[in-house]
């Protein structure tokens, strides 16, 4: 289900609530195959507190100064990659998972192009946009996020935009296409499944069940 709201809004906050979203992917992929780590295990805790007293921990929203420099530029990202792309990108929104699971998931991408394709805009420093020049692709550190776009999302790809305004004109924009992976999609619901009942195990304790 796609909801048309903007981020960091009260609505967008309310809308996360009592949800895994695809930010948090990476965490909860991490050691596939194997138990959960600690940061899989926090989390889960996170969304289990928020599931019982029906408000967001204020304390765990983590942020510095580059996450606020990112939410600043990341309309001049955007607009760039419209002009050189030709795509028009419209509101990410909002959207949540069709299950019949108490514990659901949830994804905002940082735009929608189309109804087959989405974007994810990184606004970052020198040095990083070095290496991923260097590098090609995407960071491992976002595969998850942006499989978890195009699968809560049903997207058939997403953009990864990476931009540095410190970069020579050309260089500051670099952009990577992701398909959708059935294989990768496959496994990303297995672990979420798991991780649902990570959840409800710490649901029950919270409950004294």
């Amino acid at each position: 289900m796609f909801v048309d709201v903007i981020q960091n809004t009260e609505e967008w906050f309310n809308l996360r609530l009592k949800k895994a979203t695809s930010s948090h992917f990476g965490e909860i992929m991490a050691n596939e195959g194997k138990a959960f780590g600690e940061p899989a295990k926090k989390y889960a805790q996170r969304v289990a507190l928020e599931y019982v007293t029906g408000e967001r921990d204020e304390r765990s929203g983590f942020r510095n100064s580059y996450m606020d420099d990112g939410i600043e530029l990341e309309p001049i990202a955007i607009n760039l990659y419209e002009i050189e792309t030709f795509n028009s990108v419209k509101n990410g929104g909002f959207n949540i998972q069709d299950s019949k699971h108490s514990i659901l998931l949830g994804d905002s991408p940082d735009g929608n192009v189309g109804e087959s394709g989405c974007i994810e805009v990184k606004s970052v420093i020198p040095n990083t946009q070095w290496a991923r020049l260097k590098r090609g692709g995407i960071d491992n550190s976002y595969k998850w996020q942006i499989h978890g776009h195009i699968w809560i999302g049903k997207k058939e790809w997403c953009d990864f935009i990476s931009y540095c305004p410190e970069m020579p004109e050309e260089k500051r924009l670099y952009i990577c296409r992701v398909y959708k992976d059935e294989d990768i999609i496959e496994r990303m619901e297995s672990r979420m499944n798991d991780f649902k009942e990570l959840v409800l195990s710490d649901i029950k304790i919270l409950q004294n069940e």
